[in-house]
């Protein structure tokens, strides 16, 4: 399997989720409903510190190519936790979402690696509403920062499958690890995002 197809693969596993992962929802059940700029901000600046505090625990705990990349990327998303931040008067990082607990639980590379693809293809919907909310909100240099952002989730999805080959090359059962971690990672942010639309009596399905 190539990077390009194990990508396809994962994302055709979780098309429903990553869908709605996508929606105007989404962003509704991140902020409980409060979808007004500060919170908006408040929630991805959330998002983007524990996400980094996930990538230096994986730097901390593997060796080689694999340490450099979680290390570079979470260097990537201080940076970005800081831009957000940045925004705001004061942050203090809310509770852990569902994504990056189910992310600490992971163990070994190719694992790891996996959850990495699914954070960053949840991840690429989060920062496609969350600069379409503020292109609504006509403040383009907000949407500007988080589109961004969304840039450099190209990298990491690079970053992250480049490894994957080197680990998995021609073996269908490391691939196939790598994609029950990704998809994983992915239906945790979706039954995140249930539970919250639901709590609020919203229904989690588009409405056709």
């Amino acid at each position: 399997m190539t990077a390009a197809e194990f990508i396809d693969a994962v994302r055709d596993a979780n098309d429903t989720a990553l869908s709605r992962l996508g929606s105007s929802k989404s962003l509704y059940a991140d902020t409980q409903g409060e979808m007004e700029a500060e919170e908006v901000l408040r929630a991805a600046a959330t998002a983007e510190h524990h996400a980094a505090e996930t990538y230096e625990q994986w730097a901390d705990e593997s060796d080689g190519d694999v340490a450099d990349a979680f290390a570079e990327t979470a260097a990537e998303e201080r940076d970005h936790y800081a831009t957000v931040a940045g925004e705001l008067d004061d942050h203090d990082p809310g509770e852990l979402s569902a994504i990056q607990a189910y992310l600490r639980d992971l163990e070994g590379d190719v694992e790891r690696l996996g959850g990495f693809v699914g954070r960053t293809l949840a991840a690429e919907k989060s920062k496609e509403q969350t600069t379409g909310f503020f292109v609504g909100e006509a403040d383009p240099q907000t949407a500007r920062l988080f589109r961004e952002m969304g840039d450099d989730l190209d990298a990491q999805l690079e970053r992250a499958t480049d490894l994957l080959e080197a680990e998995c090359g021609d073996d269908d059962d490391c691939w196939n690890r790598a994609e029950e971690a990704a998809s994983g990672a992915i239906q945790a942010a979706y039954d995140e995002y249930t539970e919250r639309l639901e709590s609020m009596g919203v229904n989690p399905k588009p409405v056709c």
